[in-house]
């Protein structure tokens, strides 16, 4: 592997845009990851449902090296991430992640927010950033906040500049980790309402969240881990309406009739 930092900037490609095979965690003795398996196209939505504990976000976290995986494999553009010479703040800036805690920097404005990134990471020209950072913050509808500082705005407002913040990055993949646990139940409708239209776009996604209503009408594809293994992966019309394992029924059944 070159140390060639542009290793990602690659767009000839062909699916899958990532793709992960056996892969395992474990944290200490605990198996956390026992055995996952699954490839994600160019422009799918891909929602991951299960309950709490099943290893749904630690297999987010190991898709941009948050985590690093005991075994396995993982590729992005055919590129195996895992290789000891992977650029790893490379990969980061093609595989943006959104945290269900915004992690946002409170002293700086809105606007600062989706700048800060570009200019210091990407080193593009300010005034290039800026002009992307609005055009994204009126994607999802915080334009009217750009002033604002974070401590003066919503939960819902804060995840909504922090999906900016990520759309201004230009990723390749949008990572969203429980987007919306964070926030009191009437605010998830407006971040739901931005990923929706994200979807609708096309940006690659790969979504961690118990909201059954956004996996059922929005997912592209949806997989149902459940202790650390992947149950079953379908559509969502196959997921939702005609699923084949016991323990997938067991787990909709709170939440379908």
């Amino acid at each position: 592997m070159k140390k060639n930092l542009s290793v990602f900037d690659i767009d000839d490609y062909k699916d899958p845009i990532i793709s992960i095979e056996h892969l395992k965690k474990n944290f200490d003795n605990t198996e956390v990851l026992k055995d996952v398996s699954f490839t994600v196209n160019k422009g799918e939505c891909v929602v991951i449902i299960g309950s709490s504990g099943s290893g749904k976000s630690t297999m987010l976290r190991c898709i941009n090296l948050l985590e690093r995986p005991t075994s396995g494999s993982i590729k992005f553009k055919g590129i195996d991430i895992l290789d000891k010479n992977i650029p790893v703040n490379k990969l980061r800036e093609k595989v943006s992640m959104v945290f269900q805690s915004f992690d946002l920097f409170n002293n700086m404005n809105v606007l600062k927010n989706c700048i800060i990134g570009q200019t210091k990471v990407l080193k593009r020209n300010p005034l290039e950033a800026k002009k992307i950072a609005l055009d994204n913050l009126t994607k999802v509808g915080m334009i009217d906040r750009k002033d604002f500082k974070i401590s003066e705005i919503s939960g819902g407002q804060k995840q909504r500049v922090a999906i900016a913040r990520a759309l201004s990055m230009s990723p390749d993949v949008i990572l969203f980790d429980e987007p919306t646990s964070a926030l009191d139940p009437e605010m998830v409708g407006e971040v739901l309402g931005v990923m929706k239209e994200l979807a609708k776009e096309g940006m690659t996604m790969i979504v961690v969240t118990h909201e059954m209503a956004f996996a059922r009408d929005v997912a592209d594809k949806v997989i149902f881990m459940d202790n650390g293994y992947i149950v079953e992966t379908g559509t969502s019309e196959e997921i939702f309406s005609s699923p084949k394992e016991e323990r997938t029924r067991e787990f909709l059944s709170r939440y379908i009739g």
